[in-house]
């Protein structure tokens, strides 16, 4: 078993590389039967599959430290490299579109392969390679400018992630000072912030044109391989989170002001906390939060016992907060060895065990489908993902006291609470790229405008006058990363919270029961698209308004009749 210190970064000649894959292209253009397609096939996913290892190497070695040198160079050579590549990968997807032997590789692989494929051929051209390779430039630039960070506060200096367990002090005044000095850094860095978001805008929206269409929105679609829905689609979802889980969103953070004897609307700061004796936190240090997720994982499932232990034992976790660390978290895949790899940034707060959920429903869903071929069925598209995860943290209920002991109560109202209102925020984070990418032109102030104007639309419970300008004044969007890296990722999140609330009320009845979908839906890997995944496991579409008007009823209900006697 090699451990994740042991294994070996080489940068590969790209030469060499593009070289391979031409050469099979043509193999496969002149296979003579379905066997020796297949053996090209198979050929050209081993070259993939340690590719990709050796990215995912350098990628993991850079954000756990952004300051190595080594690595940091080794991704500003991916940076060029992979949109290179792009040309190569075109040519083979032509070829195994047009092969005369389609029918058969459906025939024993399905045809999904053969649909994304379809999708990807409309998400690239040689002509926008040099976008693409200052795209990637950019956002490494932003990540880096983030891990950056030394926040002065109180008698110390900060990265973003250790200052977050002081935006959550029960004591209002150190709380509202904690978000003031966040709020400070980023008003001191907006302009570059604004400069490197202004430019990837424009870059995304050349690139779409160079494509043939409208602006960037189109290629965004296409790049996040939507394959079974459409903007329509998430537009008709994005009006029923505003008919149906705003008003419970609200409700919500009223009776919140009330506990912690606030005028409603509340500021930033005070939404932050949920109760006035303090938001729920792990017991222990992060040795002790590895420790309940080990139990947790050993007495969920036999699949769930023998996957943590891996991760543990071959240390495919790196969790700590650290200086020069790359904000977030994130599951990645070492394809050669068949394994998951979990980053994050634990910092004392109830989030290090949904990392220990959330990262580890992303990893184990990859466990359990990392033998599939092609590669590609691995992993369903990014809101199919977001189910493995977001359900994986309902899953732990029955274990909490073990992360929390005594708040663990309040960790399950909070929990079930998060998840109701953050969907109208994720959803907010999709309508205003809509909008940025619908209005390329827009200025940086134009841009802020927006956000603050799509704040009282799906977060009415903000008030925007407050202490903290960088929030109030609708500049927060700053901070989301994914807005700058990942263009019409974040609805995805949204997507799968309501799959995962579907998850959330099943195991309020029957708790086998809703493992037993669970792994039906895990199973699955990415051999369908998302909605089958669910149909196939008995779940809803959130597409369908009622699915998110019954969640948020059974939900509602339950917050509202939840025992927080003792509790303030």
């Amino acid at each position: 078993m090699i451990r994740f210190s042991e294994m070996p970064y080489e940068r590969p000649d790209m030469d060499e590389v593009k070289q391979t894959l031409a050469a099979l292209t043509e193999k496969l253009r002149q296979a003579p039967d379905y066997a020796a397609a297949k053996a090209v096939f198979l050929e050209k996913e081993e070259q993939e599959k340690h590719l990709s290892t050796q990215v995912s190497l350098a990628h993991i070695r850079h954000t756990i430290d952004t300051r190595d040198e080594f690595y940091d160079g080794e991704m500003k050579f991916w940076n060029t490299a992979l949109p290179e590549l792009g040309e190569y990968r075109q040519q083979w997807t032509m070829a195994m579109l047009a092969s005369p032997f389609r029918n058969d590789f459906a025939a024993e692989y399905g045809d999904l392969m053969f649909v994304n494929a379809e999708i990807a051929l409309k998400a690239f051209s040689p002509e926008i390679i040099p976008e693409m390779q200052q795209e990637n430039d950019l956002t490494q630039e932003y990540e880096k400018l983030l891990a950056s960070a030394q926040i002065p506060f109180e008698s110390g200096v900060y990265t973003l992630s250790q200052l977050t367990p002081y935006k959550t002090d029960p004591d209002d005044d150190r709380r509202l000072a904690a978000w003031k000095a966040e709020g400070q850094w980023y008003k001191e860095n907006q302009p570059k912030m604004d400069e490197i978001y202004d430019k990837l805008v424009h870059l995304r929206d050349t690139m779409g044109k160079k494509l043939g269409y409208e602006g960037y929105t189109t290629l965004g679609y296409y790049n996040m391989g939507r394959n079974c829905y459409t903007k329509e689609d998430v537009e008709k979802f994005r009006a029923a989170v505003v008919e149906y889980l705003v008003p419970v969103a609200d409700a919500i953070y009223r009776r919140q002001a009330q506990r912690l004897g606030k005028e409603y609307p509340m500021s930033f700061a005070d939404n932050a906390l949920e109760f006035r004796s303090g938001n729920p936190r792990p017991q222990g240090k992060p040795d002790d939060v590895l420790a309940a997720g080990k139990k947790f994982y050993s007495e969920l499932s036999p699949e769930t016992a023998v996957f943590f232990d891996t991760m543990l034992d071959m240390e495919l976790l790196d969790v700590l907060s650290t200086e020069g660390k790359a904000s977030g978290g994130y599951c990645t895949s070492l394809a050669d060895y068949g394994v998951p790899f979990i980053f994050a940034n634990f910092n004392g707060t109830q989030h290090d065990v949904e990392v220990v959920t959330h990262e580890a429903g992303h990893a184990f869903a990859e466990w359990m489908n990392r033998d599939r071929i092609p590669s590609s069925y691995i992993w369903p598209s990014m809101e199919g993902c977001e189910v493995h995860s977001m359900s994986m943290e309902f899953m732990a209920w029955p274990w909490e006291e073990e992360f929390f002991g005594s708040d663990a109560r309040k960790f399950r109202y909070s929990h079930l609470a998060g998840a109701l209102t953050f969907i109208p925020y994720g959803t907010m984070v999709d309508h205003f790229q809509h909008e940025v990418y619908a209005h390329p032109e827009m200025t940086p102030a134009e841009r802020h405008a927006t956000w603050k104007r799509l704040l009282g639309v799906y977060m009415p419970w903000m008030k925007l006058d407050g202490d903290i300008p960088f929030y109030s004044e609708g500049e927060g969007w700053q901070r989301q990363h994914h807005i700058y890296s990942s263009p019409f990722y974040y609805i995805d999140y949204c997507l799968a919270q309501t799959v995962a609330l579907q998850f959330w009320a099943l195991l309020q009845d029957d708790q086998e029961s809703a493992w037993e979908k669970y792994m039906a839906y895990t199973r699955q890997g990415g051999s369908r698209v998302f909605t089958e995944l669910l149909a196939n496991a008995g779940l809803a579409s959130p597409f369908d308004p009622s699915c998110l008007a019954g969640v948020c009823e059974k939900a509602s209900k339950w917050l509202a009749e939840y025992d927080l006697s003792g509790v303030v």
